[in-house]
């Protein structure tokens, strides 16, 4: 079996949990000693993405989302002990589900967004 980064593990069972902001400290912290691994990069924005979206922040997240797309498009269609052929169609219906009408609502109000698909992330040989 490969020998990732810790973070790299924790960053799984976290997202597993849905705890995005977490996700995104872990992958930074990867990210700011290999700042040209754009992988890293696609996964911190794909956080970042849900992060905002989970906060009524509609417009952050379609555009972290489609950055994420491009990042990862690379390294299609495994990397790193990870299949991303699921992450790309999360992203796409994660993509056709954001409102493109509304670029943000209130906190109180984002029970009213429509639910995102779950992505189950896993390390595979």
């Amino acid at each position: 079996m490969s020998c990732y980064p810790l973070e790299y593990y924790e960053f799984f069972i976290k997202f597993n949990e849905g705890d995005y902001y977490t996700c995104h400290d872990l992958l930074e912290d990867m990210w700011m000693t290999e700042k040209d691994n754009l992988f890293l990069k696609g996964l911190l924005q794909l956080t970042v993405a849900l992060y905002h979206y989970g906060y009524g922040n509609i417009k952050g997240a379609r555009m972290m989302m489609r950055t994420a797309y491009q990042y990862l498009q690379p390294y299609r269609p495994f990397h790193w002990g990870l299949n991303l052929e699921p992450v790309f169609l999360f992203m796409e219906k994660c993509l056709s589900i954001f409102p493109e009408h509304l670029d943000s609502v209130q906190f109180d109000s984002i029970h009213t967004l429509p639910v995102l698909p779950d992505l189950i992330l896993y390390l595979e040989e």
